[in-house]
């Protein structure tokens, strides 16, 4: 088969360092390279193909929408934006739904809409956001300000105010900056995926949820990562024992084609009114078609399977020779390697295992419906590939 390297290298902007493999093609968790070789795929593309490649109901659900219309505008009524918006309702509580393409784009929502809240309810000084050191919202100018490293800060400036900073697991410090800021809403990920694969305690996101009530913050939930069932649960709020005033969602919505969502709950329901926030392309029919089928797969007895499963590959990758630990929950996971982690996924990728890389850990985000045998099967080579990296 033809390969295209050559023609990415010449015509793609080069914003990605991308790993020497051309995909073609997969079938559930099993993708297919240019030079015919096979992988089991760890990544599924970044926790966006909930069910694996090209999932039979899935492709049916959005080519049967595409066979009606594939696009109309938002100044138009839509059967399945409306059906996606009453199902993410009723499944998490929520009052309203806003569909965009991208978890930067439902971040970017987020914010405006606590800002807009605040502004109503306390005054339009209260504009700050306080998020978490280690945090990533995203690469637009707004997220990359909202995300607590330093290091995508860099070459951007200057990034847009009123973000601040606070360090995950001190509520004290948090309740510094709320005292000492005129605050509209705390944004923090359940777990930090960027930062690590690092879930935060349950204690802590409990105590900034009492911290919101006091100082009359909203708390907004990216959960554009850890949603749609990745954890666990449907959402990981879920396991936290709070509810969120703003959660927003993306990469595994609809299963490998692009939609974002901000979710509103109770008191930020009706913020948003006309010609306050919009979207080309947010709530495409197809997507939310194929959206529709995602959750529809998303019940009790898949997500049973994500966290046996979660509890199964920890048991065999913990105490492996070169490997110290794993993070995460459900099927979002890190593992710390005595090695570093580049070499690890190397030695996995030559042996047909494509897991990826979160800052010192190697980043697993399979399929949530993974099977066992090939999950069994590229846990044994990723602990292969950990020793080997001693070398």
């Amino acid at each position: 088969m033809q390969s295209f390297k050559d023609t990415d290298k010449k015509y793609v902007a080069a914003t990605y360092a991308r790993f020497d493999i051309e995909i073609v093609a997969g079938k559930g968790s099993l993708l297919y390279g240019a030079d015919g070789r096979e992988y089991i795929d760890l990544n599924s593309g970044i926790a966006v193909n909930t069910l694996g490649a090209a999932d039979e109901e899935w492709i049916a659900a959005a080519t049967a929408q595409m066979r009606k219309i594939q696009h109309t505008s938002n100044l138009f009524y839509s059967q399945p934006c409306a059906r996606l918006a009453r199902t993410l309702a009723e499944r998490t509580g929520a009052s309203r739904a806003f569909f965009s393409n991208s978890g930067a784009e439902a971040n970017e929502c987020a914010v405006k809409c606590a800002r807009l809240w605040a502004e109503k309810n306390k005054g339009a000084e209260y504009c700050n956001i306080i998020t978490l050191k280690n945090s990533f919202h995203g690469r637009t100018l707004a997220t990359l300000a909202a995300t607590g490293q330093e290091v995508f800060h860099q070459k951007f400036a200057p990034l847009p105010a009123g973000f601040l900073y606070a360090e995950a697991g001190d509520a004290a410090g948090l309740a510094a900056l709320a005292e000492g800021h005129k605050c509209a809403a705390v944004m923090l990920e359940f777990v930090q995926g960027e930062g690590g694969v690092v879930p935060l305690g349950k204690d802590y996101v409990q105590q900034v949820a009492d911290l919101c009530r006091k100082y009359d913050l909203l708390l907004i939930a990216d959960e554009v990562q850890t949603g749609n069932g990745r954890t666990g649960t449907l959402y990981a709020f879920e396991q936290y024992g709070v509810v969120p005033d703003i959660l927003t969602t993306a990469k595994g919505l609809a299963g490998g084609l692009p939609l974002g969502a901000t979710l509103f709950f109770g008191k930020t329901a009706d913020v948003l009114g006309a010609g306050d926030h919009g979207s080309t392309f947010g709530g495409n029919p197809v997507c939310c078609a194929a959206a529709l089928s995602v959750l529809g797969k998303i019940d009790e007895k898949l997500l049973c399977g994500v966290r046996r499963k979660s509890e199964a590959i920890r048991a065999s990758l913990c105490g492996a020779a070169g490997i110290r630990g794993v993070s995460g929950l459900g099927l979002m996971l890190g593992i710390e390697t005595e090695a570093p982690a580049a070499a690890v996924i190397e030695n996995c990728m030559k042996r047909g295992v494509l897991p990826i890389r979160a800052k010192n850990k190697v980043r697993l985000l399979p399929a949530l419906n993974i099977p066992d045998e090939l999950l069994e099967k590229a846990a044994e080579i990723i602990k292969i590939s950990a020793k080997e990296a001693l070398k």
